[in-house]
């Protein structure tokens, strides 16, 4: 197993060595982006609580109306 992680190893710094400055920052760029994403423990979900925002939002009386068509066509009304 060790020897499988050496040999990965190795072959990603020959390869690494073969590109452009600009390739290798590229390259390290996403390292540093997969390090990041990996290190960070998973929060545990929260268990929604019902009614926790009550009374603080609304929602029109006409939410569920038809928009009128001038709006899906680009059309002025004045």
């Amino acid at each position: 197993m060790i020897y499988q992680v050496l040999d990965s190893t190795s072959k990603l710094i020959t390869k690494l060595q073969t590109l452009a400055p600009e390739q290798q920052q590229e390259v390290l760029d996403f390292v540093e982006f997969l390090a990041q994403k990996y290190a960070q423990p998973q929060q545990p979900h929260q268990k929604r609580v019902l009614g926790l925002n009550q009374g603080k939002i609304w929602i029109s009386d006409d939410f569920n109306d038809s928009l009128p068509n001038e709006l899906w066509l680009g059309e002025s009304e004045g």
